[in-house]
């Protein structure tokens, strides 16, 4: 699939400022300038980012009475249940208060919610088993902010309940002990861009302040909370890139026995680990526990406390990691396939697909491959209780969550936000509404909709990239939402030598231009650029990529990983 180039713009006068100030080069000037970074202050904290520059965990609406009446449990003993999702996210905060209560020696258990008897959130078996437990109090982590009648039902049993949630908030709140989330509007905290474990996060240094006990305690739960961050993709800016880059200090030079076990059986050295490493390989290792259906089993590898018990949680997740990667292949044949039967892609601006066996914990997944393959907003859906249930991902400028809810007729039940969406609905409503969703869409899209963005942050002359230039562009990770890692654009590149296919497609070759030196060039999935790169002229090659260090038997060297690739006409 070839992209649109969009070249970022950022203020000229601001880019000449900042090489003038801090003596470097446009190019680097001009990536601070797309990262809002216009001072000499800015990019001293950009470029040193500290612990010191947390924010107070007390600026946060309700973190004086959570604080409190944790600590009251603590001193007193109580039993609490720290209740979470089954994502990473999810997991990974109920790990951290888990590991934090533990050591204070607290009676303290976890629920997970099963992800397709239970669903999202705080629910009725939840309480259920915080009463049947002689639960005092319960701390929800990456849920909770929509429990109004659960709350309820907690108080009317004599259970306290402290929230800690990242998401959006509706009309009411919780009558909860505490409400800890940043996106409240009565909330002035500095940054709403918290995972659910960084809440948590700020729930455990909050807590550790009030009882006058060291700062450093909470730090080493620094790896969870960047395993979560990196995972839930939050913005990686202000107090997250701090969380994220001293996280991935701590698995990279004492990874917790869990993680250990885990990146030992994946075959990852400690010390190589970035943000790239968590949301390909360990994330998706977590997350498959709760996909598959039993997000405990992830919770029990995060706070094992002994190398035998950790290896053999490890094996565990990787054989249901196995499951979910078949399952997950299996789908998208199948998906693929029904396209091709169903589907005339000259003709429509959005895909429904629907099938009775396919799993609800893949999905969503397979949908988002779908929308990059076919840049349709997708919709799937499985069979559960004679319903049908799914997922839905969309593209840039259609919400998909508007145009469901514009079918909400034909619904039992959705929910979700301008990208993705869930929702269930009868089987006999399947067709109606496979017809309205793609009008609502015919209606909004245009041709050009369909062709793909991939942003620019600037041209690149090959012979300007060399250790010094990667040195300073290694300054800007950790990389992610909000600080994405840089993509260039380099026109009249020239093919050194014969092109090939290695692994499963992927493009290798190498590529020299203006009298620069050769590098090496990795296209993963990209085989199908094959006939058109040895037909071109050299010269008429333009590559967007981004810059990378590939570390291969003890060598250091840099590379270029493709994004696309355009012949000039």
């Amino acid at each position: 699939m070839s992209f649109q180039w969009v070249y970022a713009k950022p203020e000229e006068r601001t880019i000449s400022a900042l090489q003038e100030e801090l003596g470097i080069s446009e190019t680097i000037a001009r990536l601070l300038a797309l990262r809002n970074i216009d001072t000499y202050e800015k990019a001293k904290s950009f470029f040193r980012p500290g612990l010191k520059q947390l924010h107070d965990p007390f600026l946060m609406k309700d973190m004086e009475k959570a604080t409190e009446r944790l600590a009251t449990a603590i001193r007193q003993r109580e039993k609490i249940l720290i209740y979470g999702d089954y994502d990473v996210d999810g997991t990974t905060a109920t790990s951290i208060l888990y590991i934090f209560l533990k050591d204070f020696g607290v009676d303290v258990d976890y629920y997970i919610p099963h992800r397709f008897k239970e669903g999202y959130g705080i629910n009725p078996a939840g309480i259920q088993y915080a009463i049947d437990h002689n639960v005092d109090l319960i701390i929800s982590v990456d849920c909770g902010i929509t429990a109004i009648k659960e709350a309820e039902v907690a108080r009317e049993h004599g259970i306290d309940l402290v929230i800690c949630d990242h998401h959006n908030v509706s009309d009411q709140i919780p009558r909860a002990v505490a409400v800890l989330d940043p996106k409240r509007p009565d909330c002035s905290y500095p940054f709403d861009g918290l995972s659910g474990a960084g809440v948590g996060f700020k729930l455990v240094q909050g807590t550790t302040q009030l009882l006058g006990l060291s700062k450093n305690i909470p730090l080493k739960l620094l790896d969870l909370v960047a395993i979560s961050t990196a995972s839930d993709i939050v913005p990686i800016i202000d107090e997250n890139r701090i969380l994220m880059r001293e996280g991935l200090k701590r698995i990279n030079k004492n990874p917790r026995k869990g993680i250990k076990a885990l990146l030992d059986l994946i075959k990852i050295p400690p010390g190589s680990i970035n943000t790239s490493s968590i949301v390909f390989s360990i994330g998706p290792r977590i997350n498959a526990a709760g996909r598959m259906g039993d997000a405990s089993k992830a919770v029990k590898l995060l706070i094992a406390d002994t190398s035998a018990e950790a290896k053999a949680r490890a094996h565990e997740l990787e054989s249901i990691n196995i499951k979910r990667r078949d399952r997950d292949s299996q789908t998208m044949e199948e998906a693929l396939a029904k396209v091709d039967q169903e589907y005339n892609l000259e003709a429509i601006s959005s895909m429904v697909l629907h099938d009775a066996e396919w799993h609800l914990g893949v999905i969503g997944i397979v949908a988002s491959r779908l929308v990059d393959t076919y840049s349709r907003p997708t919709i799937m859906l499985s069979t559960v209780d004679g319903m049908l249930k799914g997922s839905a991902r969309s593209i840039k400028g259609f919400n998909i969550y508007d145009a469901i809810k514009e079918c909400e007729d034909l619904l039992e039940q959705f929910g979700g936000h301008e990208f993705a969406a869930g929702l269930t609905m009868k089987q006999e409503n399947l067709k109606e509404f496979r017809l309205r969703i793609d009008q609502i869409a015919a209606q909004r899209l245009t041709d050009k909709d369909f062709e793909p963005d991939l942003p620019i942050d600037c041209e690149l002359d090959l012979s300007n990239i060399d250790m010094r230039f990667w040195k300073l562009l290694s300054q800007f990770e950790p990389f992610g939402p909000g600080n994405l890692r840089p993509v260039f654009v380099s026109k009249n590149v020239r093919i050194v030598g014969v092109p090939t296919i290695v692994g499963k497609g992927h493009l290798k070759m190498k590529v020299a231009q203006n009298g620069s030196g050769v590098f090496d060039t990795i296209g993963f999935n990209m085989h199908q650029y094959m006939p058109i790169i040895r037909n071109a002229q050299n010269g008429d090659i333009e590559i967007a990529y981004s810059l990378e260090e590939n570390h291969w038997n003890g060598n250091r060297k840099l590379q270029l990983k493709l994004r696309d690739i355009h012949i000039k006409n």
